[in-house]
């Protein structure tokens, strides 16, 4: 079987970029090519750029063609239209990694507007919420045109189905893929020393790390001891992103932030730009993930981001339980007996559970053995056998 993956990859610093990558790789182990058609090129986001490009490819070659869809981009919503338009023998497939909406902005505004984004940032947020049936009503079209479609957990999935207005079960979840790690360093017990947490992922605002550092602060007034009993480390990439601002200021920011708190260099540590083959030894160093994300006051009009986060994914592969925000689809991701939740935004409920480790810190062990077996359930050979297996059961279905 031949494929044709649609989607941003290394060296792009994204999380999806990551994901697809892994998910090449995890299809070619399976006997599946797959070619990136996108890989190295220079194509603007815009409806005409990217039908010249998709023009000169031969698409009739290939039994199908995936597409991964999030992080707020277009090119990739934009090729599939393309191919729907123009390609009906090929079947068409996407993961949606941020439902439930296949896009978060208009792919193009009509008419007039199409220079909104020339406009201050809030004329064109507001021209994006006006236009926003309109986008609704393309992605829609899109949507009844694929073969397939993925989500990663059960809650994007229902949810994409109600908002796409498709059939129930007509979108499928296999879960985010993670590399398998040898299962020697998995085991882990108690901490006799210090509880080591450790937050690892991009760092940029609406990850809510302010919300962690608050309430480790908040631990340490009211249990001055603990703070011979607990240590964070900050890792993750920095690489600038115009959707979130310049990194370098907002980890000034934070660093402004943990000086106010009064936590010493003792208590918190930064492991920055971590290269991939180093990311499993620092997770491992750590009993504990925490993901405090929170999510987009702004992007609430236009509906809910129901996605998971490759950190989790990390965590399941090297065995370690995670103490999650709600924000995203993190309730399902955290049901597994591999960690707990709490309110996004919510720093004394952050505290809390943090207390309740530092008084029962054999829980990080129950935690650990869930997470194992997550992992284990979810390793990329398997998950890649069954994206395999859906490819052939759409291959050489048109689309409509």
């Amino acid at each position: 079987m031949r494929i044709a993956l649609i989607s941003p990859l290394p060296p792009e610093q994204t999380g999806i970029a990551d994901y697809a990558a892994a998910f090449k790789n995890a299809l070619e182990g399976q006997g599946v090519t797959v070619d990136v058609p996108f890989s190295g090129v220079a194509i603007a986001g815009t409806p005409e750029s990217v039908a010249r490009y998709m023009a000169t490819i031969d698409w009739a070659v290939y039994d199908v063609v995936h597409a991964e869809l999030g992080g707020g981009r277009i090119r990739e919503f934009l090729a599939l239209e393309w191919l729907a338009a123009h390609a009906p023998t090929v079947a068409l497939t996407a993961t949606v990694h941020d439902p439930e909406r296949l896009i978060w902005k208009p792919a193009s505004l009509p008419g007039p507007l199409a220079m909104a984004a020339r406009l201050p940032r809030a004329v064109y947020q507001a021209l994006v919420l006006l236009a926003d049936p309109l986008t609704l009503a393309r992605e829609r079209r899109l949507a009844r045109c694929l073969s397939g479609i993925v989500t990663l957990t059960e809650t994007g999935a229902r949810c994409l189905e109600q908002r796409m207005k498709l059939a129930s079960g007509a979108v499928t979840t296999i879960a985010h893929g993670n590399f398998t790690i040898d299962e020697q360093a998995l085991p882990i017990t108690p901490p006799d020393g210090p509880l080591k947490l450790l937050y690892f992922g991009f760092i940029y605002k609406g990850k809510g790390i302010e919300d962690l550092i608050d309430a480790i602060a908040l631990l340490f007034r009211q249990r001055p001891e603990a703070q011979r009993k607990l240590s964070l480390t900050l890792a993750g990439g920095t690489a600038p992103d115009i959707a979130f601002g310049d990194d370098n200021s907002y980890i000034a920011g934070l660093q402004r932030q943990l000086t106010e708190a009064g936590l010493a260099e003792s208590h918190v540590h930064w492991q920055l730009d971590v290269p991939a083959a180093e990311i499993p030894h620092i997770i491992q160093a750590h009993h504990v993930l925490v993901l405090p994300y929170k999510e987009s006051k702004k992007l609430a009009f236009l509906g809910r981001m129901l996605g998971t986060s490759g950190a989790l994914s990390w965590a399941n592969a090297c065995g370690r339980g995670v103490i999650s925000s709600d924000a995203r689809a993190f309730v399902e991701e955290v049901s597994h007996g591999n960690g707990a939740v709490f309110p996004q935004g919510d720093s004394v409920a952050l505290a809390t559970e943090l207390v309740k480790l530092l008084d029962q810190p054999e829980t990080i062990g129950a935690w650990s053995r869930s997470a194992t077996a997550m992992g284990q359930a979810r390793a990329w050979p398997r998950i890649a056998s069954a994206f395999s297996a859906m490819f052939k059961s759409v291959s050489g279905k048109s689309h409509d």
